[in-house]
């Protein structure tokens, strides 16, 4: 399914018109809206993020600002916007940095923003079908045991090794990685070091796994920064638990 974006600008106009044109022939559908509330709640069903193309108008439309910082948080939808930095100061004044994804300064380059537009609304489109998480670790049993326990809230895709994971990850884009610390051939810090190369996928946050629980192997583990790391001893409701409260504290990381 094509990705959708609501398209705010103010009227028609060469710039409106050469990057509907643009975003177009990359494949995402673009419903254009007026930035008033009318006009936005008539478009906003069914996007996945919002583009704020930036004008003089921004200085008079409070809430057409705070309407699309509604959006953002109500629905989860990300905003990204473009224009000069004094347009987008005025726009920070309404819509908080926390619901900003990306910023594309005047004059841009139409490809890189395509290119990094697709990559949001990918993750934002896989957001509403559910939280993503993709599970790595070579001992099959506790992969699939693990599968079973996160399947019933998540959508899980479970791999055998940081190379199948590697290859996964260059069409698809979890919204956790559990990555086992001890492999073999390659091995967990090495798969990390792998994906944190990447600039489209270092973002990603990485939950380590481990079945080692002594002073000195907890220590080598969170030396490398991951976002934490999870015993494989520890009970199902504790790992469900702790995999829930991961993400209600960082509901807007990774988008």
């Amino acid at each position: 399914m094509a990705c959708k974006i609501l398209l705010v600008s103010r009227g028609s106009g060469f710039m409106t018109d050469a990057l509907k044109s643009n975003l177009k022939k990359t494949g995402f559908v673009i419903v254009q809206a007026e930035p008033d509330v009318k006009s936005m709640e008539a478009g906003k069903d069914d996007v996945d993020l919002i583009l704020l193309l930036a004008g003089d108008y921004v200085y008079d439309s409070a809430e057409a600002l705070v309407y699309i910082m509604d959006i953002s948080r109500d629905e989860e939808r990300p905003v990204c916007l473009i224009g000069y930095d004094d347009e987008i100061g005025e726009i920070k004044k309404y819509i908080p940095e926390t619901y900003i994804k990306k910023e594309f300064k005047r004059p841009f380059d139409a490809k890189y923003m395509a290119e990094g537009l697709k990559i949001l609304a990918v993750a934002a489109e896989e957001k509403r079908m559910g939280k993503h998480i993709l599970l790595v670790d070579d001992d099959t049993t506790f992969l699939k045991m693990l599968q079973g326990w996160l399947s019933e809230k998540y959508r899980i895709t479970a791999v055998k090794s940081g190379i199948q994971a590697i290859t996964y990850m260059a069409n698809h884009r979890p919204d956790l990685i559990l990555l086992d610390y001890d492999m073999p051939i390659t091995p967990g810090p090495q798969v990390m070091e792998m994906i944190r190369s990447e600039f489209n996928y270092r973002d990603i946050p990485i939950i380590f796994l481990t079945g080692k629980s002594d002073r000195e192997s907890i220590m080598n583990v969170m030396r490398l920064k991951p976002q934490g790391y999870l015993l494989k001893t520890m009970p199902r409701d504790e790992i469900v638990e702790a995999i829930d409260e991961y993400f209600a504290a960082h509901r807007w990381d990774g988008m």
